[in-house]
């Protein structure tokens, strides 16, 4: 008897509900049909899958791992399918986004609950790390698309300009700059920074701004998260520069004061691709939403 993907849509269903009767309703088969799938399945497993507790149906630790293969299957199936239907009004599929940290976690969240409600048959997976981490995960084909704000270095990708970007320093509202608002080449040189680890793409940015200005510093502290370095320079412990659409709120309401500089922070953030890879009609209808293109001048 060989393994069929509809036994595996049944298996992953039943083990969902816990429930043979819930997963036939779910699938619009009848209560026999759905037994004589699991009956056939379990029958090609050497030990069963599910432990019966009453009417409820309990995943063992083989049917545990069978669920995340199962799983894996299903979705790249559906993604097989998604590509072939091409331009059909009703998407399906899943997407896997990344984003650097920065625009993973303050602009990508909005673009992925508009992108739900236009088309809720599809399921966007975001995941965040710096603009390093990203990129090699877009290259291994864990991710589908990524939107990074440092520079790509990779040859396998290519990146093209998605939006315009501008990194501030920033210090706290007791911080002496907080009350000059304005701070020199030495005064940089000599100021506690408190930034991102390196890969980050925004570290990324300051650091070749500063060497541009020919101005020398020191990281005193390097956090992996942006909340973090944001309430360390609230609370005092050094300045640091990140990017505006991380910063607006706490500037707005006082938090932290922004301070001129003559450093050139503008900066381009980027959406990545494989080379060889295609655009389908979900990273399309995702594209459409995001502002970005697929085809662009490479950056």
């Amino acid at each position: 008897m060989a393994l069929s993907l509809r036994q595996l849509e049944i298996f992953e269903r039943i083990a969902t509900t816990g429930s043979v009767t819930r997963a036939g309703e779910k699938l619009l088969l009848t209560q026999s049909a759905v037994s004589m799938a699991l009956s056939q399945l379990e029958q090609l497993s050497a030990t069963p899958l599910f432990e019966r507790s009453g009417r409820r149906l309990l995943l063992n630790d083989s049917g545990r791992l069978l669920l995340k293969d199962a799983r894996e299957i299903l979705l790249a199936v559906k993604r097989v399918e998604q590509q072939l239907q091409g331009d059909s009004e009703q998407l399906v599929g899943e997407l896997l986004v990344g984003g650097s940290t920065t625009i993973g976690n303050y602009l990508l969240p909005a673009l992925l609950g508009t992108f739900a409600k236009l088309y809720p048959k599809t399921r966007v997976e975001l995941r965040v790390g710096n603009t390093q981490q990203v990129a090699e995960w877009l290259e291994t084909g864990d991710l589908d698309i990524a939107f990074v704000e440092g520079p790509c270095h990779s040859r396998r990708l290519v990146a093209v300009q998605w939006r315009n970007d501008e990194l501030v320093v920033v210090a706290g509202p007791d911080h002496l700059w907080a009350k000059e608002k304005k701070v020199t080449p030495e005064m940089l040189a000599l100021a506690p920074w408190i930034m991102r680890e390196k890969g980050s793409g925004t570290r990324e940015i300051f650091e070749d701004a500063m060497d541009k200005a020919g101005i020398s510093y020191a990281i005193a502290l390097e956090f992996g998260h942006t909340e973090a370095i944001k309430n360390g320079v609230a609370s005092g412990l050094g300045v640091s520069c990140l990017s505006r659409v991380a910063v607006h709120r706490e500037l707005e309401y006082g938090l932290l004061v922004e301070v001129e500089s003559p450093l050139m922070l503008g900066r381009s953030l980027t959406l990545l691709k494989r080379r060889e890879s295609c655009c389908t009609a979900l990273l399309s209808a995702f594209m459409k939403v995001s502002g970005g293109q697929w085809d662009g001048n490479s950056a």
